[in-house]
Formats: C-alpha cells, sequence, structure tokens
C-alpha cells in the first residue's frame, strides 16, 4: 500500500478546515493508495486547531508562524520521518478539490515524475484566478522558462504531489514565504522531473487569502530576487559538484 500525506498548511482556517479534512477522507483514490491529512495550523489567531483536532487527521501546530513555506516543510517534513510514500499539498481554504487527487497521483505514475504540480492553466476549466494573479503567473511561467527551459503552465499553483526524491530534498531546504515558483526552480536544478497535469480549482470558500491585490507587485519583485538567488545558488553548488 501506497501511503500518500496530504499536507494541509492553514492560517485561519476555521470556516474551510473542516470541509477540506472531510473531502480528502472521502475521496476513492486509485488502487493500492490510501491517504492521511497532516493539518498544518501555522499559528492561526481563530478556532482553527480547536477544529482540526476533532477531525479524522494529523494536526501539527507551530509555535509561531512560519508562512505558508515554513508550514509546507513542516509537512513535508513529517511526511518524511513517519515513512509515508509520498506527499500532497493541498490548500486549507477549499480551492484545490480533492477530486483532483487521482489526477496527479495518475500523472506521476504514467511519466514516473518527481513532483506533479496541478494546473488550472492546461484546460483553462474550472476558477482561473483574478486578473492581476493571472499577470504574475504568466511572468513566473516565463522567468522559470527562461532560466531553466522547463514549459510549466500554472508556476504558483499550491496544488502538488512530491515523490520521495523530493521529500528529502525538502527536509533540507524549501522557501518560506510565497514558496512556489521558486521550489520550481530548486527542485527542477537539483535533477527532479517535474510535470504538470490539468486540474480544476475552486474560489477559496472563507478566509482571506495571503495576497492582497494592492500588494501583487512587491510579491513578484521579492519572488523574483528569491527565485534568482536560488538559482544562482543551485547553479553555483552543481558548478562546485562537478
Amino acid at each position: 500500500m501506497q501511503r500518500i500525506a496530504v499536507i494541509v498548511p492553514a492560517y485561519n482556517e476555521e470556516k474551510s478546515i473542516a470541509a477540506v479534512v472531510a473531502t480528502v477522507k472521502a475521496q476513492k483514490l486509485p488502487d493500492g493508495y490510501m491517504a492521511d491529512v497532516v493539518v498544518v495550523n501555522d499559528c492561526s489567531h481563530d478556532t482553527t486547531a480547536q477544529i482540526a483536532s476533532g477531525l479524522d487527521c494529523v494536526l501539527l501546530n507551530l509555535a509561531v508562524n512560519l508562512g505558508i513555506g515554513g508550514a509546507v516543510q513542516t509537512g513535508l517534513i513529517y511526511a518524511l520521518n513517519n515513512g509515508y510514500n509520498y506527499a500532497v499539498q493541498m490548500d486549507g481554504d477549499g480551492q484545490h478539490p480533492a477530486s483532483e487527487l487521482p489526477k496527479l497521483i495518475n500523472a506521476l505514475e504514467t511519466e514516473n515524475a518527481d513532483i506533479v504540480i496541478g494546473s488550472r492553466f492546461m484546460l483553462k476549466e474550472g476558477f482561473q484566478s483574478s486578473f492581476m494573479r493571472r499577470v504574475g503567473i504568466n511572468y513566473f511561467t516565463k522567468l522559470i522558462g527562461a532560466l531553466t527551459g522547463l514549459s510549466i503552465t500554472d508556476a504558483t499553483s499550491g496544488y502538488r504531489l512530491f515523490g520521495h526524491k523530493a521529500l528529502e530534498l525538502a527536509s533540507n531546504y524549501y522557501p518560506d514565504e510565497y514558496p512556489e515558483p521558486e521550489a520550481i526552480i530548486y527542485f527542477k536544478l537539483n535533477g527532479l522531473k517535474i510535470i504538470e497535469t490539468p486540474v480544476q480549482m475552486n474560489e477559496r470558500r472563507e478566509g482571506k487569502s495571503s495576497i492582497g491585490t494592492f500588494a501583487s507587485l512587491y510579491y513578484m519583485l521579492k519572488v523574483t530576487l528569491a527565485v534568482l538567488f536560488t538559482y544562482i545558488k543551485c547553479r553555483n553548488n552543481s558548478i562546485i559538484n562537478n
């Protein structure tokens, strides 16, 4: 039996976390796979922790707010240390339907990949995000392509399936504050096979997004610098090791 840890980073998601956990537990997976939900409570100020403690899930409570990247890495390390074969990152706000999990699993099996990214733009179905976010996604898609040659359509998607090699790498380093584009660079330059598969996403059920409209330009600048730093660091390490 292949064990999957579905990692749900949660910050003030009291209105949606129960539904997210319930849909994952109710979802039928391909034969030979089973999933546990791991909620990583990122020092929420609401009742997220109290609600999650009564659900059918593993609850990891962070003592301080680490941001999305720190919460995800905590979950990935838990998965690695507890013998899971794979891990899935899934948002705690309901944007990532559990019904799309089999697509991620099937893509990983078919393509023998290390990471599968769920893309909302390959088929352009379901929720497509706001205009400003689509501009940012397109920008990071082109930046990643220019740096690595990798063809990605949804560089900021947080709906991802990680294989064992990715779990091992992530336990050593994982970007902290808006990690998705930077993580692609990190994993790609460390030799992992990254693919996408089309998925549909929902609008968030409740709560507030961690990236507001007016913060988009700041976000793009900050993540661009992080991407370039990681690219240079990984390239230099590759040259030294060779």
